[in-house]
């Protein structure tokens, strides 16, 4: 046989060999990017291919309103500065990949307070810089500032507490137009905070912020919008599409601004501001919390029934910021304040009961306890959700065709169940009881008031630190014509 024929015959049988593996499945590719062939126990070739990476996602930890101790007009600090304020929920806080909660009102030692606490039912929070690092401790990552107290000192206290949580390296998101940027796997995170009142950081303004939000959504994996919006007080607990108000004063429309939030690119949309909890959402696969209520409030809130429920969110997304799965630790707060760990879950089973009835088929399958997860499969039929809304109902809530509660019983109940021995919890630290407001406000209305003020303080801004007439500070807002309520 001639070396030409011998050579075709070769080249004929290597073909049939390529050939019969390629009907097999199998590809020949070299080592180093394939992996070997191997011959496996019953004679088949498989290839011993490392795993894939397991999916990338994000776990954020969300509370609501935090207020760790206040010294103006007077010394309202915890003991030890603070430093068991988180303990319970520290190890939550410090598991999850981003930690987020709302300050309400400025870290700062300036002395200039930008509000007038001399008014009726207008009150000024500052924090001493010494509390700061127990959000260190307790494991936070971002803080929105931006609320109806974040502005109490003025300019110049919003500067201070922004170079204090500078130096303890967490970021931050206010009306000032920040971004809060964070890196999880390789994953980019964002988050802006908005509030009420003017300018285009403010939920009044959806069109601004929609244009913002279509901006920044292509330069992040993962965008995180927060609101300080929504009526107040424990007949605040439903979310209706419809939009608040307080005492006249615009609340927004807390539903349309979400839903437009998602369909312009935010992926996880985190509410706070009616001081209560509401419910939750899955909207086109993205979660929404309503409102995550008051978390640390020491001293400076009112903490009766829902008022005192504070829950500790936390909520897994994939690498496009797909809602995949959550939680709801319980918390409580009694007075003085502070969350402490609520065994007989009272948050989760109050969250639980408002997603169903407000959203339907949209809210969250929900476990017995702690887990929830995306409502596909949720097999809730319109009478189980019934069932549900008429249970609410029994409650003391809105009616589903209010816009605006009627305030005024509730704040009679609370001043008559406040000023009873075995109602109110003083702290054993002092002597002095809180007093209790004789009517609510549009912005403060479930605040403990400020009681006597410290002298040595001022309560008017000194010229350099005063808010420019074109962007003013956004105090509270109660109209003269606004009657009393009646607390006979």
């Amino acid at each position: 046989m001639t070396y030409k024929k011998k050579r075709l015959i070769t080249i004929i049988i290597a073909a049939g060999v390529f050939g019969a593996l390629s009907i097999t499945g199998i590809v020949l590719a070299s080592t180093g990017v394939m992996g070997r062939l191997v011959r496996g126990p019953h004679g088949e070739i498989t290839d011993t291919l490392p795993p894939p990476p397991p999916p990338r996602t994000v776990t954020i930890a969300a509370v609501g309103d935090i207020m760790m101790g206040t010294d103006y007009p007077n010394n309202r600090v915890p003991p030890q500065d603070g430093a068991l304020l988180f303990a319970d929920a520290a190890p939550i806080l410090r598991a999850a990949d981003i930690a987020f909660g709302n300050l309400e009102g400025p870290i700062t030692s300036s002395r200039a307070c930008a509000k007038d606490i001399s008014r009726k039912h207008t009150f000024a929070f500052r924090s001493p810089p010494r509390l700061a690092k127990n959000l260190v401790t307790a494991g936070f990552d971002v803080m929105s500032l931006a609320n109806n107290h974040s502005r109490d000192f003025g300019y110049a206290g919003m500067a201070d507490c922004k170079r204090i949580l500078d130096s303890l390296g967490i970021t931050y998101s206010s009306k000032d137009g920040e971004v809060a940027e964070m890196e999880v796997d390789g994953l980019k995170v964002g988050l802006i905070a908005l509030a009420t009142g003017s300018g285009p950081r403010s939920i009044l303004n959806i069109d601004m912020v929609e244009k913002e939000v279509k901006e920044l959504a292509p330069l992040y994996d993962v965008l995180v919008v927060s609101f300080h919006g929504g009526t107040e007080g424990t007949k605040a607990l439903h979310t209706y599409d419809k939009f608040e108000n307080l005492f006249g004063e615009p609340r927004g429309n807390v539903v349309q601004f979400s839903h437009r939030m998602i369909d312009a690119g935010a992926d996880v949309i985190i509410g706070h501001g009616p001081h209560v909890p509401r419910g939750i959402e899955i909207y086109k696969d993205r979660l929404i919390a309503y409102s995550l209520g008051n978390y640390c409030t020491y001293r400076c809130m009112q903490l009766v029934a829902e008022l005192g429920y504070a829950p500790l969110l936390v909520v897994e997304v994939d690498s496009i910021g797909r809602f995949l799965r959550g939680q709801i630790h319980s918390f409580t707060q009694t007075p003085p304040g502070g969350p402490r760990a609520d065994s007989l879950e009272k948050a989760f089973n109050l969250m639980k009961s408002l997603s169903i009835a407000d959203f339907g088929l949209r809210a969250p399958l929900f476990s017995e306890s702690l887990n929830f997860y995306p409502p596909a499969d949720s097999g809730l039929t319109e009478a189980e959700i019934q069932a549900i809304r008429d249970s609410l109902d029994a409650l003391a809530m809105l009616e589903p065709d209010s816009t605006e509660p009627d305030v005024s019983e509730e704040v009679d109940s609370f001043l008559t169940g406040l000023s009873t021995e075995d109602s109110l919890e003083v702290d054993s630290s002092t002597t002095e009881v809180p007093t209790v407001p004789v009517e609510e406000s549009a912005e403060d209305s479930t605040e403990t008031p400020a009681e006597t003020p410290d002298t040595s303080v001022e309560t008017v801004p000194e010229e350099s630190e005063k808010v420019p007439e074109s962007e003013p500070v956004e105090e509270e807002h109660v109209p003269a014509e606004q009657p009393e309520p009646d607390s006979s």
